[in-house]
């Protein structure tokens, strides 16, 4: 498909209304535009984390560079599959056309092996994780948290069956896949895995052995 952008800014937006796929016009606070919205900044952290991945390269050798390469290769993949993922979501029920791509569960097939695939390299957990882990695992860990925040904006559109229910499950394998992708370029370029420390319970004060004071009854007032 040909696409040809001659002008970046339309005027067409600044009453506070926007259009979507097919012409539609809607506020831009709709739950619909909200969602491709966080769609797009997802997508934007995911750029982030493929230029700090190609930062990252200088000085890696082995394990680390063939780690930070695929991990590019991979992002790009999904940078991709989340533009295909905004234009579903921009297109209102009703208004989809033939030859459309829409999720699938196939591709909800293909995230969970490359979890799988990723896993099965890395240690078990024994403690919850904090997010960090060295640029690249710590700016996925904001990508994670971003996903998660654009799966929950879905369930209003799935509550008025406005949305494929395969949107929401593959928004859900997403954020897990970039938590283990996360832990995985960590442990392939050695950064440490912070580790949430909980908070030592504080013992209760000792007893002093007296007893308690007792307080003083109101006093009645006297009548006169």
């Amino acid at each position: 498909m040909a696409i040809r952008i001659n002008r970046v800014y339309t005027r067409t937006g600044d009453g506070g209304k926007t259009r979507l796929v097919g012409g539609r016009e809607v506020r831009k606070d709709d739950p619909r535009v909200e969602i491709y919205g966080t769609v797009d900044e997802l997508n934007s952290v995911l750029g982030m984390a493929r230029a700090l991945a190609a930062a990252a390269v200088t000085g890696q050798r082995g394990r680390g560079l063939a780690a930070l390469t695929e991990i590019d290769g991979l992002l790009a993949e999904l940078q991709s599959r989340l533009f295909d993922l905004g234009s579903e979501i921009a297109t209102a029920a009703g208004d989809e056309w033939p030859g459309m791509i829409r999720m699938a569960t196939s591709d909800v097939d293909e995230l969970e092996r490359l979890i799988d695939r990723l896993n099965a390299s890395l240690p078990a957990l024994k403690s919850f994780i904090l997010p960090g882990g060295g640029t690249v695992g710590a700016t996925l860990h904001i990508g994670r948290t971003v996903c998660r925040r654009a799966e929950r904006l879905c369930v209003a559109l799935l509550d008025d069956k406005a949305l494929s229910p395969v949107v929401l499950v593959w928004l859900n394998r997403l954020s897990d896949l970039l938590f283990v992708m996360a832990r995985w370029i960590g442990a392939a370029t050695g950064e440490p895995e912070p580790l949430w420390v909980p908070r030592t319970p504080q013992p209760l004060p000792a007893s002093t052995g007296r007893a308690p004071r007792q307080k003083a009854a109101p006093k009645t007032p006297r009548r006169r």
